[in-house]
């Protein structure tokens, strides 16, 4: 499928909506200079559109499939994994001791993107990979840095994470794979785990598990899960690999879409593992992990909807179809321009977001600074949920926008859709996103949120001396936000987490039009209408949003399971 990367999108969020010039103004990132940042984004767009669009219609078609133990991959998908590999973008953030590009995680962001729209199959794989990378950046001892970093930064080997187990999903305490001690630092890992994206293939030398498993004298709970490096093919000291380790791929998923992702289920029979971080100290490394893919996911929708939203605008300027006025293709008609709007607003406002919380995160890289490490952790929710629930609504206005053409595999248009969908169940659903924001990340009484609320009502006052028409609803729906989250911090777990979809989405709501309000007065006359529509179309949602947010929690709780299945 053909795929054009929105560039200038991407430049002028870097320049005039996430402040990216504070990041590479630091001494830790001072070599992303805007020469540096304009070469990534061309050869990364680049490679997108010439190397892995192509790939995407051949994942669906061609699914990953099991033949006598071995993953055998979708046609083209080990070319453009090389192609991905040896252009360093896998290691681009990181650290340089290990072969990394020590590169903004903004940067990486936009890279993502762009592959994720060209074939999200495919950048699934590297995607797990740079989890794993933070993940042993941070916990593991320097044994396993040394012996496993640089090949995974290479793309020689990739890396998954072992979490879910038929009886464990969201309920992660609830594992019971196990972990023996061999006495020589080494533990034999036992256990099935489902759900393993990209669990083996028949590109990379070797394919490196984390997985969680439980030490014979653990707790139960999360208190007593711990994590351990159990690769494929057991690395020998020098780092070259020797044995063929006790696992195996036992099936792959069926699934609804992502066909050229092999999703596994995984069995580990006594499997070699190394421990990452302390004994029972699982969760807080698996977690660096998840929050790096958190915003990952999240990207993975923005880049599904800028897919499926170039392909429905392609298709609208070129169908014919009924008494449309000017060019009487389907774009003339006022149902589908507003189709393309929204979805081209909702687009704009979830990269924002993404690129907001990945600047936040490089600032806390950058500064140590505590502020800013809770500003990351606000907004990773926020990206996460909104990025794939806009992917999610762009992909199926997407099929809308074709109208019957939309149902026919033919036209690629559902592809979008399907592929997506999952985006807002893994990593976290979206759902648990939005109790994370409430409860956890309201901890503080409020303050992270309160703080981002001021930026964004200053922003409004001084962009009412040029936009007060845009700017007066922003600053109104942000004060509605205040409210709402001074009143929220004082109630109850129950209360907090029946409205926390609804705010969540509302925050989002309000973020994107401080982005778009941003645009408008940073912008030309293109984004200022584009503002204009999402200001005063979509950010008035917020008001019902936060109504639902105040109604606490008895009308839904009043309702029994015998009253839902009656």
């Amino acid at each position: 499928m053909s795929y054009r990367a929105p560039v200038s999108d991407y430049r002028f969020l870097l320049d005039h909506v996430s402040d990216f010039a504070s990041v590479a103004g630091t001494d830790r990132f001072a070599e992303a200079t805007p020469d540096m940042t304009n070469a990534i984004l061309t050869e990364a767009a680049k490679l997108s559109q010439e190397v892995i669009a192509p790939l995407q219609r051949n994942g669906d078609l061609h699914p990953a499939a099991l033949e006598n133990g071995i993953v055998r991959t979708s046609p083209g998908f080990g070319e453009g994994y090389k192609a991905i590999a040896e252009g360093g973008w896998i290691g681009m953030s990181a650290a340089p001791e290990n072969g990394g590009m020590g590169l903004p995680i903004a940067l990486t962001t936009i890279v993502n993107e762009m592959l994720a729209s060209a074939c999200l199959s495919l950048q699934l794989n590297p995607l797990m990979t740079q989890g794993q990378i933070e993940a042993l950046e941070h916990h593991a001892s320097d044994m396993i840095k040394d012996v496993y970093l640089p090949k995974l930064i290479s793309g020689d080997w990739s890396g998954t994470m072992n979490l879910t187990e038929p009886q464990a999903g969201s309920d992660v305490g609830a594992l019971r794979s196990k972990a023996e001690p061999n006495g020589d630092g080494s533990f034999n890992v036992s256990g099935q785990k489902i759900y393993i994206s990209w669990g083996d293939n028949d590109f990379t030398e070797n394919v490196c598990h984390l997985v969680l498993a439980r030490l014979p004298d653990a707790v139960p709970g999360t208190k007593g899960i711990s994590l351990f490096m159990v690769p494929k093919i057991i690395p020998n000291e020098d780092g070259t690999l020797g044995a063929r380790n006790s696992l195996r791929v036992v099936s792959l998923e069926h699934k609804l879409g992502l066909h050229g992702s092999p999703t596994a289920v995984m069995e580990y029979e006594n499997a070699k593992g190394w421990l990452v971080g302390p004994e029972n100290g699982g969760m807080a490394a698996m977690f660096t992990m998840m929050n790096n893919a958190r915003l990952g996911v999240g990207v993975q929708g923005i880049g599904a909807a800028e897919g499926a939203y170039q392909h429905a605008i392609a298709y609208a300027q070129d169908r014919k179809q009924g008494k449309a006025p000017g060019t009487g293709a389907i774009i003339e008609h006022a149902d589908v321009r507003r189709m393309l709007a929204e979805m081209k607003a909702d687009i704009f406002a979830a990269r924002a977001i993404a690129l907001l919380n990945a600047t936040a995160i490089d600032m806390a890289t950058a500064t140590g600074s505590d502020d800013w490490n809770a500003r990351a952790a606000l907004l990773t929710p926020i990206c996460k949920a909104f990025g794939t629930d806009v992917g999610i609504d762009v992909s199926s206005k997407g099929v809308q926008v074709h109208g019957g053409m939309g149902y026919i595999e033919e036209t690629g248009a559902a592809q979008y859709s399907r592929d997506v969908r999952v985006t807002a169940i893994y990593e976290g659903t979206n759902g648990i996103q939005a109790m994370d924001l409430v409860g956890r990340k309201l901890m503080d009484g409020g303050e992270a949120a309160d703080r981002l609320l001021e930026e964004i009502q200053a922003a409004a006052d001084a962009a009412k001396k040029t936009c007060p028409d845009l700017a007066e609803p922003v600053w109104t729906a942000c004060e509605n936000l205040r409210e709402t989250t001074e009143w929220l911090v004082g109630q109850d777990v129950a209360d907090r987490f029946a409205g926390a979809v609804p705010y969540l989405r509302a925050f989002a709501r309000i973020i994107g039009a401080h982005a778009h309000l941003k645009a408008a007065t940073d912008g030309d006359e293109t984004r200022k209408r584009l503002a204009s529509f999402y200001i005063n179309r979509m950010l008035p949602e917020h008001v019902g949003l936060l109504a639902q947010v105040r109604a606490g929690s008895d009308d839904v709780m009043s309702l029994s399971p015998d009253d839902l299945a009656a």
